[in-house]
């Protein structure tokens, strides 16, 4: 477990790569979060016959510290805070004891450095905790990836296939380019609506229809209202509509017409809508491939925020190609808040044009209790 693997998401740091990165975002107040979501996706497991492996404290024996599963102790890390390189020998460990999976929690850069370290040795189940994740050898869930270690737990079987690691350059990634290549591939069980599908970061874009769709946006808008816009090329071109400049891989705060806060943290927001006497709409895009449309890239969005806007000022926008590269599966949300996420299930509107709009589905998992 990269137990640092998110950290710079509330805080608009789009990644936790490096060591400066990791403690500019602890300077900032960001939380770490993968801890817990590890914890999310191992907790179903109790009762059932799994035998864990990993490393003492953060690494691995936290996450089940309140967890009655049996967790044997191989090692611990040899840096603190651990890094790149702990990761690495963990995974070596791991496949040394001969386990049948070996499950990690991070981002695109931990699953390159397990992929360094293992290749398709040993298959892999990734539990999604980082600000990118581009790569498909992650669950779309924590809940969803208990649901993959449960059904084999319990003697199921599931097939194996060559699922992409993904080479993202996160320096260029905060300056708002995106430059995703091939990096690797591990071998995950497959399981329907599970397993996320790799970023389609390369497919073409219809401009034309985004122009519609942000002409339609901007003509809901009003100057009473605070309107949050999340990261995404589909936002920008509401931006452009309004004439402002965006953050491409950030949060702007638009109110009159007029960005009053650009690359906003998860501070910033609260800090605007504490203020502010109206009410707020907040503005995402599914991801392309993936369908994601809270919890990855735009973590800024809190439990909080997310809860304070409510469900009916959501406003999802995402042209008809876009859609139609999900092959008919659900957005999903992942806000790191199970409850709130169940709560976000079901038809929810989709701008997809210049009066148009479809009613599509989102999808959950099941929280247990």
């Amino acid at each position: 477990m990269n137990p640092y693997a998110g950290l710079g998401g509330s805080v608009a740091l789009k990644g936790s790569d490096g060591s400066h990165t990791r403690d500019q975002a602890m300077r900032l107040g960001a939380q770490p979060r993968a801890l817990d979501r590890m914890h999310r996706a191992l907790a179903p497991l109790q009762g059932a016959a799994v035998e864990l492996y990993g490393y003492a404290g953060d690494m691995g024996q936290a996450a089940v510290s309140e967890l009655t599963l049996p967790f044997h102790v191989i090692g611990a890390a040899a840096t603190n805070p651990s890094g790149d390189a702990d990761t690495r020998q963990l995974a070596v460990a791991l496949q040394a004891q001969g386990v049948d999976l070996i499950v990690f929690a991070g981002g695109d850069g931990t699953a390159r450095i397990v992929a360094d370290a293992i290749g398709t040795r040993v298959p892999v189940m990734g539990v999604p905790a980082g600000v990118k994740i581009h790569s498909g050898v992650y669950a779309i869930t924590p809940e969803a990836a208990s649901r993959v270690l449960l059904n084999l737990a319990q003697g199921h079987w599931a097939p194996l296939v060559d699922a992409e690691v993904r080479d993202i350059d996160e320096a260029a990634f905060r300056q708002g380019r995106v430059r995703a290549r091939h990096y690797a591939d591990m071998r995950v069980p497959l399981e329907d609506d599970a397993i996320q599908q790799v970023k389609n970061a390369g497919a073409a874009v219809d401009e034309l229809a985004q122009l519609d769709v942000a002409a339609e946006v901007v003509e809901r808008m009003d100057d009473d209202t605070l309107y949050l816009l999340g990261p995404g090329s589909t936002t920008r071109a509401v931006m452009s509509e309004l004439g402002l400049e965006a953050t491409l891989l950030g949060v702007d705060i638009v109110h009159s017409g007029q960005c009053i806060v650009a690359d906003a943290t998860e501070r910033d927001i609260l800090n605007a809508m504490a203020s502010h006497l109206g009410p707020t709409v907040m503005i995402v895009t599914a991801i392309g491939g993936q369908g994601h449309i809270l919890g990855r890239g735009n973590q800024q969005f809190s439990p909080q925020i997310v809860r304070q806007v409510a469900r009916q000022n959501l406003w999802v926008i995402a042209t008809t190609e876009k859609l139609k590269t999900l092959a008919g599966r659900p957005l999903w949300v992942d806000t790191n808040d199970p409850q709130l996420d169940m709560q976000l299930v079901g038809l929810m509107p989709v701008i997809c044009g210049y009066h148009q709009e479809v009613l599509y589905p989102v999808g959950g998992e099941h929280v247990a209790g």
